[in-house]
């Protein structure tokens, strides 16, 4: 393979990927086999689907390997897919094996059958007479898939093998069972292989020159929406770092429960925010270079394992406010659920930094300032994020290297993305807030906290029984239009000014009620904004109304939503 080349791609059959003397090897190390009945099904049907026509065509996705020789190749992704088609290609062969009503039958079955083994599983060796194989499985999967699978071998106890060798062998039953059901001669039976499942079945092949190239490609096809695994990437590369094999061993023991704790697919996450508590900017398209280019030998790969160990609960914990990481300090929950709930992320480096450095009450304080920091620039000013993820590097980094030693030292790191009051307050003067979905519970909070401030009386939004109410409705009779005119309604409706709390009872039935009666509930009502507003708009509710409304807000949103360390 030419190496000036960053990769090669070609639209290639089941038959190109598996013929002419061609191997292909799972990484020791990727992930077990993991396809159950869900895929297996989608599969046969995309097979079923084929046989109505020679013609049509049905693409499997991206294959991405890396070439070892001209004819063996190691899967970067889509080992689930090569080797479910292959347990496939071996369910066609065991139900020609026997099948046929006489003695030519059997045997013109028999040769189908071999035939068929030599080219899409491999050649019996002529030494040991055992079948060799064009496929090969990870650590955990090979065994069983030479000695069972590729013998045609039944296991004595399918019950008592490991969770992916059942999931090998029941999807090895899944296809023999839909074979049966389909009844069809030997002749038909191996053509469903040789032609629909071999030439009808197409793959975008990309061959790359090395791990660092397969990268590129994992996060260029991630942009384009191909859900493919760069975890599964970074972890080939620290075990390919690793040779003794009980340190494989210990590295796979410790892999494993990293990975339950953090879950597969936020490790990435994971590791470029630990990452940034020592370098200013880790872009995701380049995290793969930079642990190559920081971890190369054996005590580097454990080293690095550690300092993610260390980490892995919390930031678990992060992303879980019920996490039991909390149990011993319930004070931070109400702030990470905040922080969850805003959608934020870039404070986590001096989280980390913050939990490692301070007691677990000055952890609070740094996560009580961060969400509010947070509120102030994302939530209410929608700010470039860019700034962010910069900032809080410079604060983490001086808090492992002893420069900051305090909250207070820490928060003053962080000013030029404190958005001041008077910026603020504009900026909440004008806020809109789509009430659908996940945004409805944004606007929910932010009143709940606003009605906590005027009255003292604590409101929780997700507990609090108080609906969302919009005083100009969301579908506005023609008696409204006389205040805003139907040309600007949908300007003032999700404006936080016209948004308030209200009890069910009370909210019930009165949609696009006139201002009269709306006023009439108002007044009845337990939640002191709410009420606010007949002494606010006693005789009418106009633009002019809701803009003085939002203001007060506003003013009010600055004292609930402030760092002061004075």
């Amino acid at each position: 393979m030419a190496r000036n080349n960053l990769l090669k791609t070609s639209d290639v059959t089941f038959q190109d990927l598996i013929g002419n003397g061609k191997k292909y090897h799972v990484p020791a190390f990727q992930r077990d086999y993991s396809w159950e009945k869900e895929q297996w099904e989608d599969l046969w049907k995309d097979i079923e689907e084929q046989t109505k026509s020679a013609d049509s065509r049905h693409y499997m996705g991206a294959l991405v390997v890396e070439a070892i020789s001209d004819r063996e190749f190691r899967i970067i992704d889509g080992q689930q897919r090569i080797a479910t088609l292959s347990i496939f290609a071996l369910a066609v062969i065991a139900s020609l094996r026997g099948l046929g009503a006489n003695a030519e039958e059997l045997a013109r079955n028999g040769d189908r059958a071999t035939r068929l083994r030599e080219r899409f599983i491999g050649e019996k060796d002529p030494a040991s007479l055992l079948e060799s194989s064009k496929l090969f499985l990870n650590d955990t999967d090979d065994g069983f898939y030479q000695d069972y699978l590729v013998q045609l071998r039944s296991p004595h106890n399918p019950r008592g093998l490991p969770r992916s060798n059942r999931l090998l062998w029941d999807c090895f039953c899944y296809f023999k069972a839909c074979l049966a059901e389909m009844a069809l001669p030997g002749e038909a039976l191996a053509s469903l292989l040789a032609e629909t499942v071999a030439r009808q079945l197409l793959f975008i092949l990309i061959v790359v020159e090395d791990e660092l190239n397969a990268y590129v490609v994992f996060e260029t096809l991630n942009a384009r929406g191909l859900e493919l695994s760069s975890t599964d990437l970074l972890k080939n590369y620290l075990f390919s770092r690793i040779k003794a094999a009980a340190d494989l061993q210990a590295l796979q023991r410790r892999w494993n429960v990293l990975m339950e704790i953090v879950r597969q697919e936020r490790f990435p996450d994971f590791l470029r925010y630990h990452l940034l508590c020592e370098s200013p900017q880790i872009r995701k398209q380049r995290l793969f270079k930079q642990i190559r280019e920081q971890v190369e030998t054996p005590p580097q790969v454990f080293a690095l394992m550690e300092a993610l160990e260390r980490r892995a609960e919390l930031f678990a914990a992060l992303n879980d406010v019920q996490h039991e990481y909390w149990i011993d300090n319930p004070e931070a929950k109400p702030y990470v659920r905040e922080l969850l709930l805003f959608r934020v992320k870039q404070m986590t480096p001096l989280l980390f930094a913050a939990y490692e450095k301070f007691s677990a009450a000055d952890f609070v304080r740094v996560l009580k300032f961060v969400g509010v920091i947070s509120f102030r620039y994302s939530v209410i000013g929608g700010l470039n994020t860019n700034a962010l993820e910069p900032a809080y590097h410079w604060a983490a980094k001086a808090l492992l290297s002893g420069q900051a030693r305090t909250p207070a030292e820490a928060f003053a790191l962080l000013n030029d993305i404190y958005v001041p009051d008077e910026k603020f307050k504009l900026e909440f003067e004008v806020k809109e807030i789509d009430t659908s979905g996940q945004r409805k519970k944004l606007a929910k909070y932010i009143l709940c906290r606003l009605e906590t401030d005027k009255t003292g009386v604590a409101r929780d939004y997700e507990t609090d029984t108080g609906t969302l109410e919009h005083i100009l409705p969301e579908n506005p009779a023609a008696e409204w239009d006389a205040f805003f005119t139907p040309e600007r309604q949908k300007d003032f409706i999700y404006r936080i000014g016209n948004l308030t709390l209200l009890e069910a009872s009370l909210n019930r039935g009165i949609g696009n009620a006139a201002w009269s009666e709306k006023t009439a509930r108002y007044g009845k009502s337990q939640y002191g904004l709410t009420r606010g507003l007949v002494e606010q708009a006693p005789d009418e509710w106009t633009p002019a109304a809701l803009e003085e409304r939002q203001r007060e807000l506003a003013r009010r949103a600055a004292h609930v939503w402030r760092v002061d360390f004075g």
